[in-house]
């Protein structure tokens, strides 16, 4: 069994590693790659056979993924749109689910509603990664982008609260009183039981100032949020999404800076490898699926797939471009029907649909045929939606790249300035030399001066290029290389400035004037 595991997490590992790397050559969604090699390797000797525990899925890869994305919301503009978001996530998710349940419980026959119900709970709710990245590399509207992520946080909880009354209709008889009574338990319970962990995490954090004790209890808060509430048969990614929000808004209180940058870094490649891995867990999944479903006819299962798409697919773009105006609502007026097309089609699938169909009980009937359907809307919604994407932002002319540029460096212009102007009224009170203050008044004036030359395009003044960044931080490497074999400087020395170049390459990686 170790020798399994090990094989098997090196073979994950590789797959990463691969898949990353030929996604930016061949320009293809990475996620394709990651199925594909995740059926590759299971068909290695040793790895063939393996099963994803569903309480491994939900336990294990649900909890991080859904606080990060809770703790990134942008609070302000999710507060304005609370009503767009609210209306996609909540009814459109709904619908989703239902008008998914409907069309495959007549495409498969005896096939139980709550098994279809549990199928139309994984396919609805969307991952905006693909989406959003793509409009903020164009510049498209922030706006869209805002509801995009909004609604995806929010579609998480109401898919799966509903995922969770399909699971306990496959194992009990109920009856529509009790599926209203236990809705509210569910989702109320887990409301209150994040909002009181978050009021107690949020007080504790701030006096821990060790930053490798943030980063450990920023890692157990999604679980300790989650898995309790789930226990208590509470809503566990409402409690996760209510502590992640909460911490996220007060952020900038309960982490130290050093905390911020380090934790930034950690949780980036703890969601790669998260997300990543589901991903390759569904191709190592496929084999044993497809042999499952192959006693089945293929053009109904092609019926069946192609049906359970199509419903996904133009069921949201119907509610888009046809309801939303019908509903009249103030907020929605401004949203033109180029945005609502793009919010329409940007419904890409992923890691959260992925880990709710392979969360399905491993004695539920048809499983196989469930994960089978799921992943060929996660698939078919990555390689058709995804890619024309782009596209489509540029044929609509909802790209505004220059506008988001100008605002980045407005702002860094009144943090500059800010800060020289504190820095003259220390020096007046004498609290600063002014040596001190010169030293520092000419770093903050240069970086003012580079941010106002981007802002005024200036060919008088104009900011530094790239490459000569790049040149003068390569040659300030080699000499600090060049110090450390001569004996002139430590090892400790050499990481420590070699840090402090890594974050200045970084910010200038990221166009920072």
């Amino acid at each position: 069994m170790g020798d399994e595991l090990f094989i098997l997490a090196l073979a994950i590992a590789v797959a990463l590693v691969v898949a990353r790397t030929l996604a930016k050559r061949l320009n293809v969604p990475e996620a394709i790659l990651l199925v594909l090699l995740g059926i590759l390797v299971s068909l290695l000797p040793g790895v063939d056979g393996v099963h994803v525990d569903p309480d491994v899925v939900l336990n294990i890869f649900l909890p991080p993924l859904v606080y990060r994305a809770a703790f990134l919301t942008a609070p302000r503009e999710t507060r304005a749109d609370a009503v767009p978001i609210g209306i996609m996530a909540f009814t459109l998710t709904f619908v989703t689910a239902l008008c998914v349940m409907l069309a495959v419980g007549l495409a498969v026959p005896h096939l139980t509603w709550a098994a279809a119900l549990a199928l139309g709970a994984a396919v609805a709710p969307t991952d905006p990664v693909a989406a959003t990245s793509v409009m903020k590399r164009l510049g498209a509207p922030r706006r869209l982008v805002t509801i995009l992520e909004g609604e995806s946080l929010v579609n998480d909880g109401v898919a799966l609260t509903l995922f969770g009354l399909a699971l306990t209709a496959l194992t009990v008889q109920v009856t529509a009183a009790d599926v209203v009574i236990d809705l509210l338990q569910v989702v109320a319970g887990g409301i209150l039981y994040g909002f009181a962990l978050a009021w107690v995490i949020g007080r504790v954090r701030p006096l821990i100032h060790d930053a490798s004790v943030q980063i450990v209890l920023s890692l157990v808060t999604p679980f300790v949020a989650y898995i309790p509430a789930e226990h208590m048969g509470l809503s566990g990614v409402l409690a996760t999404i209510v502590v992640g929000f909460y911490l996220g808004v007060k952020g900038q209180g309960v982490f130290q800076p050093a905390s911020r940058l380090t934790a930034q870094v950690f949780w980036d490649v703890l969601v790669f490898l998260l997300e990543s891995t589901l991903f390759v867990l569904l191709g190592l999944q496929m084999t044993d699926v497809f042999a499952e479903v192959a006693d089945r006819s293929w053009p109904r299962l092609a019926v069946a797939a192609l049906l359970v798409v199509g419903v996904v697919v133009l069921v949201r773009l119907f509610w888009t471009l046809v309801v939303v105006p019908l509903l009249r609502f103030r907020r929605f007026a401004s949203i033109d029907v180029r945005q609502r097309l793009v919010m329409g089609w940007a419904g890409m699938r992923g890691a959260i649909t992925l880990a709710i169909a392979l969360s399905i009980p491993l004695d539920v009937e048809n499983r196989p045929l469930l994960i089978f359907l799921a992943a060929c809307v996660v698939l078919a919604t990555l390689l058709g939606q995804a890619p024309t994407l782009a596209p489509l932002l540029r044929a609509l002319g909802l790209s505004e790249g220059e506008d988001l540029l100008k605002e980045e460096g407005t702002a860094r212009e009144a943090t500059l300035e800010a800060a020289l102007a504190r820095l003259d009224a220390l020096a007046a009170d004498d609290r600063v030399d002014e040596h001190t203050a010169e030293v520092y008044r000419q770093l903050f004036e240069l970086r003012l001066d580079r941010v106002r030359a981007v802002l005024d395009d200036s060919e008088e003044s104009p900011a530094p290029k790239g490459w000569l960044r790049k040149e003068l931080i390569k040659a300030q490497r080699e000499k600090l290389h060049q110090l450390y074999r001569k004996g002139r400087i430590s090892a400790d020395t050499m990481r420590k400035l070699g840090h402090e170049l890594d974050l200045e390459a970084g910010r200038q990686g990221q166009g920072s004037p």
